[in-house]
């Protein structure tokens, strides 16, 4: 059931804001994972409370791991021994329907898989057929998709697989997570067009490493993880660095500013390009020892950028592009026709109907700003329009969001946030 509709805020003057972010998606859901396979209890501390990593715990319960809610938020993770779940909902999303299966090889007896009607359009291919390759035997009529089932034999062989990871690099690591735990460790070869969002692969490995597994990652376009024990983990979870990116953007629009406490000095987050992205657009950014902060100045500036890497900040960009002084390309990111919708013509045809221009290329978006105008704003079930929708309100009075609670996906309290930022801003006549 679609949730009601927001209209979102516009701002009558510089935001002026203090901004702390729930805890990174992509991070709690691998270690939610390795937590399930270790060999004693884990915490994780600090974790986003959203629906996505909310279905990722209910598919390890399923499969008898018993993941417990403390006090704070944080979460104990006890492994148990791995059984068939009967049936999973991956909702839509892609750290559930493409992390779990291997999991779930693991396990003795059947899991089925299914979720959203929106999922069942995201491409599953090279995830089954690696796995089939891997010795798991799986049951999807042929479909490459959701729904699907895994009869999990208790273990899985492993070895050498390639495959094709040009749709989501989310193939890889659903791969190397679960491996340490396989027969023979795996060997995961790349082959054929770039891999998009490799920060998150690094991530993967990294999250390996940081629970003892041995992974070498050496040789381009290929990820070996040995077979070994799965250390426990005692973890604070990083900020979500792409959910900053329409604060941030905030700042820039209102020519204010956004300081986001916690930001890290490193991280494998491919969010992190946010920074450089808004430089580009005309924003002073400042990341210390106390966080990023984010100023707004006096115009925001048309660019032609790459966001390969950092696909997920492309419905925001969009949105500063609608409202820069000059056109934009977007390049690099044709995969996310492939996510939650098909993000590229969604964004095409909602920036269009406030009044931009909005050509989609092969890979991405050139976008010429012209006067803009309230309207109604769909949303497709996607969690990133509603915040490209958010940051356009800033400064186009009359835009109402079409189910604005599709947003829990990863930021349940959003909009609680952006009200919040929004009456923090400075006075006008100061």
């Amino acid at each position: 059931m679609p949730s009601p509709d927001w209209s979102a805020p516009s701002a009558d003057g510089p935001v002026d804001a203090r901004v702390v972010l729930p805890g990174s998606k992509s991070l709690t859901n691998r270690y939610l994972v390795l937590a399930a396979l270790a060999g004693d209890v884990s915490r994780l501390r600090a974790p986003l409370h959203a629906r996505d990593t909310h279905l990722m715990v209910a598919a390890l319960r399923a499969l008898g791991v018993d993941v417990e809610d403390v006090p704070g938020g944080d979460w104990l993770v006890t492994p148990g021994p791995l059984a068939g779940a009967g049936s999973v909902d991956c909702g839509l999303a892609g750290n559930v329907m493409r992390f779990v299966p291997p999991l779930a090889g693991l396990a003795t007896g059947a899991t089925r898989f299914d979720g959203d009607a929106g999922a069942r359009r995201r491409p599953m291919g090279p995830v089954l057929g690696a796995l089939r390759t891997l010795g798991v035997r799986i049951e999807d009529d042929g479909a490459g998709a959701l729904p699907f089932t895994v009869h999990g034999a208790g273990h899985v062989r492993g070895g050498d697989v390639t495959i094709d990871a040009s749709a989501s690099s989310q193939f890889v690591s659903g791969l190397l997570l679960s491996a340490a735990r396989f027969d023979e460790g795996v060997t995961v070869h790349h082959d054929g067009k770039a891999v998009p969002s490799l920060p998150h692969i690094e991530m993967t490995v990294e999250t390996l490493r940081d629970a003892g597994v041995v992974v070498d990652d050496g040789d381009v376009h290929t990820w070996r993880v040995e077979p070994s024990e799965v250390n426990a983990l005692d973890v604070q979870v990083e900020p979500d660095l792409s959910n900053a990116a329409q604060f941030l953007a905030a700042a820039l629009v209102t020519g204010g500013r956004v300081h986001v406490p916690g930001w890290p000095q490193y991280t494998t987050q491919g969010g992190d390009a946010v920074r450089e992205v808004l430089d580009m657009m005309g924003a002073e950014v400042v990341l210390d020892r106390s966080g990023l902060t984010v100023t707004g100045t006096d115009d925001i500036l048309g660019v032609d950028i790459d966001l390969h890497d950092s696909s997920e900040l492309t419905p925001v960009v969009a949105s500063l592009a609608a409202l820069a002084e000059g056109p934009s390309v977007i390049r690099g990111v044709a995969h996310i026709r492939g996510h939650e919708t098909d993000r590229l013509t969604a964004l095409r045809a909602e920036l269009t109907g406030l009044g931009a221009e909005v050509h989609e290329t092969e890979d991405g978006l050139r976008v010429v700003p012209r006067p803009l105008h309230g309207n109604r704003f769909h949303t497709y079930g996607d969690h990133r329009m509603v915040m490209a929708a958010a940051v356009l309100g800033l400064a186009v009075p009359g835009v109402v969001v079409e189910d604005v609670g599709t947003v829990s996906k990863t930021m349940p309290e959003f909009t609680a946030l952006w009200e919040r930022m929004l009456a923090e801003r400075v006075p006008t006549d100061v």
